[in-house]
């Protein structure tokens, strides 16, 4: 009697490539040079771990660093499906805001250039190690996972 051995395959040969959107706060697109509350400008990148593509710009009036929190409310809605938004500063209510919206605010020296940061993101992403990436990464692992299962239910597929 032969024996026989029942094989999974996967119909995806490469588990796909994480990206993820990355938003600058800067008025000339090349440095960070903004406070994220009174920010003219966010530039928006995806980052992979090979490359990193300008994906979307926003301009938004000058505003004083007043409290206003309409502007915040407008600026977090804006940054809606981003991992993380650098600035050069930001206050402690826009801070909450942006980490329920799941963002990760993170402060930077107005010296730092967009193009090295992209850098530092694609290195991050490729060889982990920095906690915030690494989170972002994993979330997105599993939100696709949980897509993925969600569309065989919706196919009438039987575990």
């Amino acid at each position: 009697m032969s024996s026989r051995r029942l094989q999974l395959v996967w119909s995806i040969k490469q588990a796909p490539e994480a990206v993820l959107r990355i938003a600058f706060a800067s008025t000339d697109r090349t440095r960070v040079n903004q406070h994220f509350g009174a920010a003219e400008g966010f530039a928006i990148y995806e980052v992979t771990p090979d490359k990193a593509t300008l994906v979307g710009v926003g301009e938004f009036s000058e505003e004083a660093m007043d409290g206003n929190e309409d502007k915040l409310i407008a600026k977090v809605d804006f940054l809606a499906g981003c991992a993380a938004v650098y600035v050069m500063a930001i206050g402690a209510s826009a801070i909450k805001k942006l980490m329920a919206a799941g963002i990760q605010p993170i402060r930077v020296g107005e010296v730092d250039a967009i193009d090295e940061l992209l850098l530092e993101l694609s290195g991050a992403m490729r060889d982990g190690g920095v906690a915030w990436v690494d989170r972002a990464i994993a979330a997105q692992t599993k939100a696709a996972a949980t897509d993925r299962f969600a569309a065989m239910e919706d196919e009438g597929w039987q575990g």
